[in-house]
């Protein structure tokens, strides 16, 4: 099959790889120039909540474990932080006492697709195999049978993508602050991993962290400490009933 035809069926629409403009000075992020906006819309998908309220929302992609997160689970247990951890189709057959203890300890599961694809590039049933997987499994081994939000593998999307997920009953998730923490070979310590993130501290933020980070386990505890002494408090994804795109 050559690659026009498959350009042709399956990537019919503009492809895209998330971004955006970082918050600063607790500005919100932007991602008015990304060329996106109206499809995030168009789907209602989530990027940013109420921006008139110093809420922040913590998600967690969690594509394979690398024996951080009993610490993130633990941090937010005594804290009394809730956050959504989106799966993979590996973490589900590989970890499933940790996702256990993510539902009774009450997070939320979101799907990350069971194979991490670029989903722009395989078809429409594929799609809903990838997903429908990650579903079944999780509810096989956690009982929870609902699963409402999905991120896109490597924030790759176009209108197919978030339709198919969206008639699926799925909410797609996005984010507005976030920082290069998926390299496990590029660790700079818990300092630089909490810098990243306050300087980015904006009302209604959607944080995302990836579980594999050594460095965001070891700063998640000082990054919710001092951003309630600003003035946040954290909510869980089902909480945010205002979606802003800017």
């Amino acid at each position: 099959m050559s690659a026009n035809f498959v350009n042709s069926v399956f990537a019919y629409t503009d492809v895209y790889h998330f971004g955006l403009k970082k918050s600063r000075n607790g500005e919100p992020a932007s991602i008015e120039q990304e060329g996106f906006i109206d499809l995030l819309k168009k789907h209602d998908a989530i990027f940013l909540g109420d921006t008139s309220k110093k809420v922040l929302y913590l998600t967690f992609d969690n594509g394979y474990e690398n024996g951080h997160t009993i610490k993130i689970l633990d941090v937010l247990n005594k804290k009394r932080v809730p956050a959504v951890f989106f799966v993979t189709g590996q973490y589900v057959k590989e970890q499933p006492e940790l996702l256990k203890r993510m539902v009774n300890e009450g997070h939320l599961i979101g799907n990350h697709s069971w194979g991490h694809p670029d989903m722009s590039t395989i078809s429409d049933v594929r799609v809903e195999e990838e997903l429908d997987k990650v579903r079944v499994a999780v509810a096989e081994v956690t009982g929870q049978w609902q699963m409402e939000y999905m991120r896109p593998p490597r924030g790759i999307f176009n209108d197919r993508v978030l339709e198919i997920s969206s008639k699926l009953g799925y909410t797609n998730v996005f984010w507005s602050l976030a920082y290069k923490d998926w390299d496990t070979k590029a660790q700079k310590g818990w300092k630089y991993a909490y810098d990243n993130v306050m300087r980015q501290l904006h009302p209604g933020a959607v944080v995302l962290l990836h579980s594999v980070s050594q460095d965001n386990a070891e700063a998640l505890g000082s990054i919710i400490d001092d951003a309630r002494k600003q003035g946040y408090s954290f909510k869980r994804l089902d909480e945010l009933s205002v979606k802003n795109y800017q």
